[in-house]
């Protein structure tokens, strides 16, 4: 009894420091040293408890209890946040555990690219798996939505800026369309594109309307603010825009038909958002443009010109007068088979294309 009692100390701190080593270890130490990534999702209202216990089960940590005891230690059992989490069981306990509390969720890149509208921008971001079906064009379409982001029309298109995007999949079509909205916003603040606006006397949605028809015709950056100029002398003669995009993005919304080539009939439809039988501005933009084609909207050339066609190398003929468009057209459309217009009603007899299914483009995708 005597040397039990002389060991019972020893033992007991022999047995303390055992168990000491073995949270140690449990809390610091990887579960391997090497390993693949997994993806796991911490669902919304998800206890520390459930979360240990699956992150556990997928091998990423060796005890859900030394875990528990981790996050005791740093404060963090009501502090870990939902998401998707890419982690790998080379991380060790506290390195997850950061992840949880910080949220460093797992992001996917999009990018949307110059000209891009609302119905491309929904396939972009199905096709992630971030969104599934028209999710995000109705949140676009909401106009309650659309007035908390400062956007005064029908829908988003022609304020969500083309920029790469770091992106969730716990985020809402909400908080996607904030993020996209607010970066437009950004850019056309620290640009001073408000001030200008109000130079010309022209509403901002406008502006954007009639940049996202620049957009769609541009071919080369530096031919933006000549094509704007082209647009503005038009609008300013009270003459049609007479753009192909306009008529596209008008069928696009009523059939949602994403890819053809313009028919003559097709410029005859009425649309709202059709140029060619609609003088003026089209009911709304018709996509998203980026800043220059902003830029060459709000400062065009000033040139003369009120008429361009193709030249069929990625840059465009301008001409100030009927007669030379028509030469021009004669010129560089001639390997084109091009057979004389047929007249269009109304007006078009006096005001020959800016831009044609036979003169310019031969198809857009939308």
């Amino acid at each position: 009894m005597r040397i039990i009692r002389e060991l019972w100390l020893p033992i007991l701190l022999y047995l303390i420091f055992l168990s000491g080593y073995q949270i140690w270890k449990g809390c610091t130490l990887p579960v391997s040293e090497t390993g693949k990534n997994k993806i796991i999702i911490i669902p919304t209202g998800s206890t520390f408890s459930s979360a240990a216990q699956l992150l556990e089960a997928e091998g990423l940590i060796k005890s859900k209890r030394y875990f528990y005891i981790l996050a005791w230690w740093e404060n963090a059992t009501t502090r870990i946040q939902a998401g998707e989490y890419e982690l790998s069981p080379t991380q060790t306990p506290v390195e997850i555990l950061d992840y949880l509390v910080q949220g460093k969720t797992r992001q996917y890149i999009v990018t949307i690219p110059e000209g891009y509208n609302l119905f491309q921008i929904n396939g972009l971001l199905e096709n992630a798996k971030l969104t599934s079906g028209d999710s995000f064009l109705k949140v676009a379409r909401n106009r309650k939505i659309l007035k908390t982001l400062g956007i005064e029309a029908d829908s988003a298109e022609g304020y969500i800026y083309p920029d790469t995007y770091q992106l969730t999949k716990g985020a809402t079509e909400l908080e996607m369309l904030r993020t996209f909205v607010n970066r437009f916003w950004e850019v056309w603040n620290s640009e001073g594109f408000s001030s200008r606006a109000e130079e010309l006397g022209v509403k901002i949605h406008d502006i954007v309307i009639l940049a996202s028809i620049v957009e769609k015709e541009a071919m080369q950056s530096w031919e933006r603010p000549l094509i704007a100029c082209v647009f503005w002398n038009r609008l300013k003669k009270n003459m049609p825009l007479q753009a192909d995009p306009t008529v596209h993005y008008g069928i696009l919304v009523e059939t949602r038909v994403r890819k053809r080539r313009l028919r003559w009939k097709d410029l005859r439809k009425a649309t709202p958002y059709n140029t060619y039988v609609n003088k003026g501005l089209p009911k709304g933009p018709i996509s998203n443009p980026g800043k220059e084609s902003i830029r060459a909207t709000l400062y065009p050339s000033k040139k003369d010109y009120f008429y361009f066609v193709s030249k069929n190398n990625g840059t465009h003929y301008f001409s100030r007068t009927l007669d030379e468009h028509n030469r021009a057209v004669d010129q560089y459309q001639r390997r084109r088979k091009y057979r004389p217009r047929k007249e269009i009603k109304p007006d078009l007899s006096q005001t020959s294309l800016p831009s044609s299914p036979t003169l310019n483009h031969q198809s857009f995708s939308y």
